[in-house]
């Protein structure tokens, strides 16, 4: 049924209807969960070689269990240096979180400042912010009081036009947050046009940095794609001040047990090495020659990602196709098509909040609406992420006809509303 073009006795037939499906789904006391992207048992699983025991701790002359080696192992700064896309040279291996690793980024330059500038803790500073876009980013912005600039992302990536616009003529922004391949949520591929563009900017401000999470590099559910390196487009654009790089291991072997690293060039890479030999001896290096013993390369890695892909593939082609089926012809509900990546958007012509309120209901948790918004405010109450990859697939089976059905109420209920808001104009 087209929701959109039906009478009012069908929509309210049809209402009746769910309200009835909705009922016995509440009965059944589910609990279910597609709020964050974690990965399954089944892909923790993959890595479980990692933990074999170390036979030697000595490793290329220097003791693995002891202090030293700041920037990380050679293998594991190679390795990392493939995922980013940036010398290794240039990279720092850190610990188990990339975010930390951007937290201690922007640190620094509040504490410290950049490219001469005064310290972002003595300046008014904004940032651009994709939209919608990964939550941790904008909470990190909230947490240092950044204010943030919402910009509407395209199918080549961010809208470029405005950021040329605000960045060239404010020189207050300092900032802005990219992940650049299957971005989160909307899965979109930034072209190398865009990321070309990102480098030329011509910014007000001198102390202006590209954030570039590169979370999902390597994590493509079907054929690889390839994008344009942000380090050499910036470097032939003259700024190199720019691009600061962050990855992790998260998603590819352990979620709390992976590396992460920072990788950024010239006077950026000196400023970190600096920052962090003032806060840590080393990282742990035990870790870092499990990954290098386990992945040992990019060509490995890339075998190993070919094992999450089959595990997450089905989850995704499920949801999709359960969409198609039951939106394909009444416009209520639109989404994204990722061929990578950890989500799917979903834009509904009812209530996001709504919807997620109904889902909670009979026990499916699903990620707040307005989470991928600065602030958490999506104006138009329209966006919802999902995550289909820690549910087994009999789970998404069950999670997707619940979304499905609340989605359906949740528009129908808009369409009534707006019906006897006529009346009563």
């Amino acid at each position: 049924m087209n929701y959109l073009s039906a009478s009012k006795n069908e929509i309210e037939e049809e209402y009746a209807v769910l309200k009835k499906e909705y009922a016995e789904i509440k009965n059944k006391n589910l609990s279910l969960n597609m709020a964050r992207g974690k990965p399954c048992p089944e892909q923790l699983d993959l890595s479980s070689s990692i933990l074999d025991p170390i036979d030697n701790f000595n490793f290329s002359g220097l003791d693995l269990r002891n202090y030293g080696c700041l920037e990380g192992l050679p293998g594991a700064r190679k390795l990392m240096s493939d995922l980013l896309g940036c010398p290794p040279e240039n990279v720092i291996v850190g610990g188990n979180s990339s975010l930390s690793l951007m937290h201690d980024v922007i640190s620094n330059f509040f504490i410290k400042g950049s490219n001469g500038c005064a310290p972002w803790k003595d300046q008014k500073i904004k940032f651009l912010c994709p939209c919608p876009g990964y939550d941790r980013h904008f909470q990190m912005c909230e947490f240092f009081n950044i204010k943030m600039i919402p910009i509407r992302m395209t199918s080549d990536g961010i809208d470029m036009k405005s950021v040329k616009n605000l960045v060239e003529n404010d020189e207050s922004i300092k900032g802005i947050w990219c992940v650049p391949k299957y971005s989160n949520p909307d899965g979109v591929v930034y072209s190398d046009k865009t990321i070309k563009e990102l480098a030329r900017l011509n910014p007000a401000a001198k102390d202006f940095k590209i954030l570039w999470d590169n979370a999902y590099s390597v994590h493509d559910l079907y054929e690889e794609i390839s994008i344009a390196n942000i380090f050499d487009e910036c470097q032939k654009a003259g700024h190199e001040s720019f691009p600061i790089g962050f990855c992790s291991t998260s998603k590819i072997t352990y979620a709390a047990g992976g590396i992460s690293a920072v990788g950024c060039l010239g006077q950026n890479y000196k400023d970190m090495k600096l920052y962090f030999s003032r806060k840590i001896v080393s990282f742990d290096k035990i870790n870092q020659f499990r990954h290098i013993r386990f992945l040992k390369n990019l060509s490995n890695l890339k075998e190993h990602m070919k094992k999450h892909a089959s595990i997450l593939r089905p989850k995704f082609e499920y949801i999709i196709s359960e969409f198609e089926k039951n939106f394909g012809d009444n416009k209520i509900l639109k989404w994204s098509n990722p061929k990578g990546g950890y989500f799917i958007s979903v834009y509904s012509y009812g209530s996001a909040k709504r919807i997620e309120q109904l889902c909670g209901e009979v026990g499916l948790i699903i990620t707040p609406a307005g989470a991928a918004y600065p602030y958490g405010e999506d104006s138009d109450d329209t966006h919802i992420r999902i995550a289909p990859s820690y549910p087994s697939l009999e789970e998404i089976k069950i999670a997707s006809h619940i979304f499905c059905v609340c989605a359906k109420l949740s528009a129908i209920e808009k369409i009534l509303s707006e019906f006897w808001n006529k009346i009563k104009r």
